[in-house]
This record gives structure tokens, C-alpha cells and sequence, in this order.
């Protein structure tokens, strides 16, 4: 008995002593389940498809051992701080609509029991599953969507990791005034009066109606005369009446903010009615997708959109083109503006809960706070990744930052964006004006 009761007290004391080298809620973290709130049918059924596989891609990195890829998350195999609890995605679609995102978040939170939110794309459905997660103290990561209202509401249980319209316009009439002085790559100075007219029709819900607010402030505050600025229905089927509207304003510059469907059918319609402005840009969103390049071919050479990855950002960043080989092995297409953005929320998340060593709610709120992520870890071209805790915008990513890509023809016959802004590290000289059609 005595060497028995030796034996079970020294067994004891290894658990006791093991047990001290494993962080707090480990032994029963398994796995983390982060639910993940996207549009997987619809008009922007293509974004869904290119958020999801960004995310699943990431969460795969994060599960598993890729020793060549220089990030954190790759070397782990799960969260090393819980004993190498393993993301699991649980992905709900809510088709557009605000009031359906709000009603699975509510889902995800009370009957699936998810440790946290990642979403959703739509400002508008971001909006309503946002206040969710406040209402329920549940922690919520938002990648892609970029209204800038959403980090000024005071929230303490949402954070934003890519940069908002209100940065992304303003790189445009960067680009505008750039154009006057000379600073495009390939572009003789532009005189002023050549662009100084303007025009814009944005999609009318939370995303849309933002961004034309925006160009008629950066209007004003750059010296350019807006002629036009309209809103129209989303998911609209004819957008005729609208493009001879703009026409009527003879702008030297349009500039738009639709997502896929519509994007395709603005362009069709400037097409069909020979719009000639020197200047056609897109604010991502549709102007980006590979559906928007496949199915209008050469009708978009020249034309400009923003985002926050392309393709040629692998030429100056190694990282970015290991994952981007991966992302086209499962998907067919290099990372985009929405994929890379989705990829990268995921990340954020895995370093939060490895800082956090918890799925504590608090526990996360204060890792989410603190938490730093260089930009050599990333596949966006930022400087990192660190949120704000105090003034208007609480919860914004304050190292991020955009790109303006130009549709050109490539030297494979293909079509794809070169990098027009920033200035220093432009890929290729700009078409100015826009052909035409």
C-alpha cells in the first residue's frame, strides 16, 4: 500500500507540476469557433466566394506547420498559448441584407456558441452584426468593410483591421493632384483645367452613400468641381438613365462605388453609350473581382480601381507571393483586394487569441487592444497592424493604407492591375486618358 500511495502521490505531483506549464482555459480548448458572416449568394455572391476561400486559407495555415512561410501563425499549429486549440470557421451567408446578418449573428452567438465574429463585407450588414456583438459582449474582427462610421459609434467589442473610404478617396485626389504635377509614372503634367470636372454614382445603402459624401469633401478640399453626384438602387437592371446623366455633365473624371453585378452593368452601359471621360475609377468593391475582368475583357483597360492588394505587390513582397501561390492553387486566381483583406482579418484573429491565451471575451477585448502585428507578417502592403483605443475612432487599424491599380494589357495577352499609386512604387506607366469606347 505504501508503494502504492508513493506511486499515486508522485503521479500527482508531475500533473500538478504539468499543469502549471499550461496557460489558464487551455485543457478545455479544443477549438476556437469563430463565425464568419459573408455574402455566399446574391449580387455579390463572387465577393463571398473570394472572402471565404481567404479565410479558409488562413484558418489552414493557422491549424497546420508551413516551416517556409515566415509568419507566426504558420510555425504553431493551432494557438500555442491553448495548447493548440484549432480554428474552426463557421460561415453563414446573409445575402445583403442587414436585418438577416443581425438575426445569424444572434444565431451564431446563442446556438453554435462561437468564441467570436469575423465579417461581413456589406457596411450595411457589418453595421447591424456589429451592434450584436456589442449587445452580447462578443468579441467581432471586421476585414473588409469600409464605411468610416462603423469605428466613430464608441464600440468596445469591434475592431477594424483595413483601411476606410475616407483614406481610400483621398489617395484618389492624391492621384488627381499627382496628375498635375507631373508625379504619374508616364504622364506629362496635366493641366488642372483638363481634369478639374467631375462626376459620381455610388449604390445608395450604408457603403455607397458614404463614399459619395466623401468625393464631394475631397471635391471641395482639392479644388475640383463636382458636376454630378447621384446614388442609385443597388442591384440595379438598368442603369442607362443614370449613365446619360452623367454624360449630361460632360465630367473629365467619373468615379463610382458599386459592387460586382452593378459594376459590370455601369461599365456595359458607358460602353453602349460611348462614355469618353479621361478618367474612370471604381472604389474596389466590384471594380476588382476576377467576374468584373472575365466578363467585360478589353472594355475596362484603363480603367482605375483602389484596393488594398494586386498581384504585382508579390514582385516587392516575398511573403505575399507564397500565399498568393496558394490561394491560386485552391482557388484558379491570385489574391485580390477582398481575399487578401479576409486572409488577413483571419490572421488577426489567431494572433488576438494567441495573445490573449483565452477565449474569455475580456481576455481577447484586452489582447485586441494591445496587439501589434508588423507588416513583414502580413501579405498587404501596410506597416502593421495596431488598433486604435482612444479619440473618434475607436477600434481602426491605424497602420493600413491603399493601392490604385490600373487595368492593363499584359505582356501574356491577359488583362490585370498594375500599380499606379503610391508614386514610388508604381509598376507600370499609366494610360491617360482613358481609351474610350
Amino acid at each position: 500500500m505504501r508503494a502504492k500511495t508513493k506511486l499515486l502521490i508522485v503521479l500527482l505531483g508531475f500533473v500538478a507540476m504539468f499543469g502549471l506549464l499550461i496557460p489558464p482555459g487551455a485543457w478545455a480548448v479544443r477549438e476556437i469557433k469563430i463565425g464568419v458572416i459573408y455574402p455566399l449568394t446574391g449580387g455579390a455572391a463572387a465577393a463571398g466566394r473570394e472572402l471565404r476561400a481567404g479565410a479558409e486559407l488562413a484558418a489552414k495555415i493557422a491549424n497546420n506547420v508551413y516551416p517556409d512561410l515566415p509568419m507566426t501563425m504558420a510555425q504553431n499549429a493551432g494557438i500555442k498559448s491553448l495548447g493548440g486549440a484549432k480554428i474552426k470557421l463557421i460561415f453563414k451567408d446573409h445575402e445583403g441584407n442587414p436585418t438577416l446578418g443581425a438575426d445569424l449573428a444572434k444565431k451564431l452567438i446563442l446556438d453554435d456558441k462561437v468564441d467570436g465574429i469575423l465579417g461581413c463585407y456589406f457596411s450595411s450588414v457589418t453595421k447591424t452584426v456589429s451592434a450584436v456583438c456589442e449587445q452580447y459582449g462578443v468579441p467581432m474582427i471586421n476585414a473588409s468593410s469600409t464605411s468610416p462610421a462603423l469605428t466613430k459609434r464608441g464600440f468596445k467589442w469591434f475592431w477594424r483591421t483595413t483601411p476606410h473610404d475616407k483614406w481610400f478617396t483621398k489617395d484618389l485626389f492624391e492621384l488627381l493632384k499627382g496628375l498635375t504635377e507631373g508625379k504619374v509614372k508616364g504622364v506629362r503634367a496635366i493641366p488642372k483645367k483638363e481634369i478639374m470636372n467631375i462626376a459620381s454614382a455610388c449604390e445608395k445603402t450604408e457603403w455607397g452613400s458614404h463614399v459619395s459624401a466623401l468625393i464631394a469633401q475631397f471635391a471641395k478640399e482639392y479644388g475640383f468641381n463636382l458636376r454630378k453626384s447621384l446614388l442609385y438602387a443597388a442591384k440595379s437592371t438598368d442603369l442607362s438613365s443614370e449613365v446619360r446623366s452623367l454624360k449630361a455633365a460632360r465630367p473629365d473624371v467619373m468615379l463610382f462605388a458599386s459592387y460586382t453585378s452593378d459594376a459590370i452593368l455601369m461599365v456595359k452601359t458607358l460602353k453602349a453609350q460611348k462614355a469618353r471621360p479621361k478618367i474612370i475609377w471604381g472604389q474596389d468593391a466590384g471594380f476588382e473581382k476576377p467576374e468584373f475582368r472575365n466578363t467585360l475583357g478589353d472594355s475596362i483597360i484603363g480603367i482605375l480601381t483602389r484596393t488594398v492588394f494586386l498581384p504585382k505587390v508579390v514582385e516587392i513582397k516575398n511573403l505575399a507571393g507564397q500565399v498568393n501561390a496558394m490561394y491560386k492553387a485552391k482557388t484558379g486566381n491570385d489574391l485580390g483586394g477582398a481575399s487578401a483583406r479576409a486572409f488577413t482579418g483571419l490572421q488577426t484573429w489567431v494572433h488576438v487569441l494567441e495573445k490573449a491565451g483565452s477565449t474569455k471575451p475580456a481576455d481577447i477585448q484586452r489582447a485586441a487592444n494591445s496587439i501589434y502585428i508588423p507588416g513583414k507578417e502580413l501579405v498587404v502592403p501596410w506597416k502593421g497592424i495596431k488598433f486604435s483605443t482612444s479619440g473618434e475612432e475607436l477600434g481602426q487599424n491605424v497602420l493600413g493604407s491603399g493601392l490604385i491599380g490600373q487595368y492593363q494589357k499584359q505582356s501574356d495577352g491577359k488583362i490585370g492591375l498594375e500599380i499606379i499609386y503610391p508614386f514610388d512604387v508604381s509598376s507600370a506607366d499609366m494610360i491617360f486618358p482613358f481609351p474610350g469606347y
